[in-house]
């Protein structure tokens, strides 16, 4: 179901702290996921920096509530210039409401090479939440499972992301 309206996103860390939030305008819906749109201009507020950032781009953000990871891809010029994936547990959607809990790990591409980053913070946050054995393995094995998908180019790599960035391109300037 294509549909419109706006959406907070709030990135949770584990134990449901508050960790930062967004708003998007959602494009799609399905029971299995959302993707919505962040606009250049947005306001990001960090909550566990104390500060609020404006955002410098466009995204196509996806947000899976059956998958272990999100993805914002951010515009620029009509083009995909990254791709930002958080490890996280499914995201829960409850009104106009989208909340996911990030686990730390990253998955990033940029000039075309993907990478894993943060895995110092995980190993922190590990650490400061208190994540159970069970959590840590879950996160590891999704990352793993995420790089198998972006390799296959399965969806939402299947170019299902790049049709959405020509669809809203001409609002990205």
């Amino acid at each position: 179901m294509e549909s419109s309206g706006n959406l907070t996103i709030q990135s949770l860390k584990y134990g449901n702290h508050l960790h930062y939030e967004w708003n998007t305008k959602l494009l799609e819906q399905t029971g299995e996921y959302v993707f919505v749109l962040g606009e250049k201009g947005r306001k990001l507020h960090h909550y566990t920096k104390g500060k609020i950032f404006t955002m410098d781009h466009w995204t196509i953000e996806f947000f899976s509530f059956t998958s272990w990871f999100t993805v914002s891809a951010d515009i620029a010029e009509g083009t995909i210039r990254q791709f930002y994936c958080n490890i996280n547990q499914p995201a829960r959607i409850q009104g106009n409401h989208v909340s996911f809990v990030d686990l730390d790990l990253d998955l990033i591409c940029r000039g075309g090479e993907w990478k894993v980053v943060d895995e110092d913070e995980f190993a922190t946050n590990a650490v400061r939440y208190g994540y159970p054995d069970e959590l840590i393995a879950r996160a590891r094995q999704e990352l793993e499972l995420l790089q198998k998908r972006v390799a296959e180019r399965k969806f939402p790599f299947d170019g299902t992301i790049d049709r959405w960035v020509e669809r809203v391109s001409r609002n990205c300037s």
